[in-house]
């Protein structure tokens, strides 16, 4: 063999290994290695391991993903966030979107928790923070006092809706959004509402927490609070079975169970205890939500004072302008409940 031929067979040869080779290569880079689509998360301060962690379970190759984010030094430019993996995507193009911090938003959604402690868990289920720090974020002693709120009133500021937030926000970034919301929310045509209606925005949202509470027919919800409205202005007690029940939780617990209001009850000693005083209660008793708050600042003009559930139309109630009529309804529902053998 000459040395020409021996030549050509040493390129031949270099160029077959360097083909292997940067086929190697560029299978690591450019070949599918995201199993399926799916939501990675990646922790606040996270390290590599972490992220290897978190991305395991929708890579096909591991070994191959760790060599292309050492190579883009990834472990040290780690951006926390939920981000958007899809099915098929290479490692090349997985590392850069988890080096841009390009995360996919969460829509945060909560409606119906009605205390700050079943609020916060709910939020702590969409984003990163844990409850605690959400609860305590929320009452911050600094942020109640300079925004006029106290632990019992500061429920009114989240309203219940679906808002777009980075999983990785802060608990203290979630309740100043929330805020603002808030502060949105009550624009200048609701506030001449409350205005009109002789009520402050804290004083239309206690009055919808109860609203909400005593019907779950949203039909009803205006010509109930037309009702409350008519006792108000007429400074009589509102008489609301709601805030006995949230009186009595606060004095039993949470767990505490009332299907019925007994007499008894009604003698508890609790500044919620709208039979007792007149006016509306401190603050909310529960999460009103967008309907029900509009449905107080739009009632039914009406002249009901008295209101009982019916046991003809169940989920509904019967109105009353007088209390003779509302004595017949009243005895009607007395009788039901008895023959459904309801004693608590």
């Amino acid at each position: 063999m000459n040395l020409k031929k021996i030549i050509l067979s040493i390129i031949a040869i270099t160029l077959i290994i360097g083909g292997l080779i940067g086929y190697k290569f560029y299978v690591k880079i450019y070949a599918p290695n995201v199993t399926e689509e799916a939501a990675v998360y990646i922790p606040t301060n996270a390290d590599f391991s972490e992220v290897k962690e978190a991305i395991e379970p929708y890579l096909d190759n591991m070994s191959s993903f760790e060599w292309v984010a050492q190579k883009k030094n990834y472990p040290n430019v780690i951006k926390p966030g939920r981000y958007i993996v899809k099915e098929g995507m290479n490692n090349n193009d997985l590392i850069d979107l988890l080096r841009s911090g390009k995360q996919t938003p969460v829509m945060l959604t909560f409606n119906n928790q009605d205390t700050l402690e079943k609020l916060s868990g709910r939020i702590a289920t969409q984003l990163e923070a844990d409850s605690l720090t959400i609860l305590n974020t929320i009452l911050d002693p600094a942020f109640l006092s300079e925004n006029n709120l106290s632990k019992q009133s500061a429920l009114q500021i989240f309203i219940p809706n679906t808002y777009e937030l980075y999983w990785n926000t802060s608990a203290e970034k979630f309740r100043d959004r929330m805020l603002k919301e808030y502060k949105t929310f009550w624009n200048e045509q609701r506030i001449a509402k409350a205005k009109a209606l002789n009520l402050t925005k804290s004083e239309v949202m206690t009055l919808a927490s109860i609203v909400q509470k005593e019907t779950a027919l949203s039909s009803e919800r205006p010509v109930v609070a037309g009702l409350y409205l008519n006792r108000l202005r007429d400074k009589w007690p509102l008489q609301a079975d709601p805030t006995i029940i949230f009186a009595l939780k606060q004095k039993y617990g949470q767990d505490y169970e009332v299907k019925r209001v007994l007499n008894n009850d009604l003698l508890i000693d609790s500044p919620y205890n709208t039979y007792k005083n007149i006016g509306l209660p401190p603050a909310l008793i529960a999460m009103p939500d967008i309907f029900t708050i509009d449905a107080v600042l739009n009632p039914s003009k009406h002249d009901y004072y008295y209101m009982c559930a019916s046991v003809s139309d169940l989920g509904k109630h019967e109105f009353a302008r007088t209390l003779a009529q509302h004595n017949v309804n009243a005895d009607k529902y007395r009788k039901w409940v008895a023959k459904q053998g309801i004693n608590r």
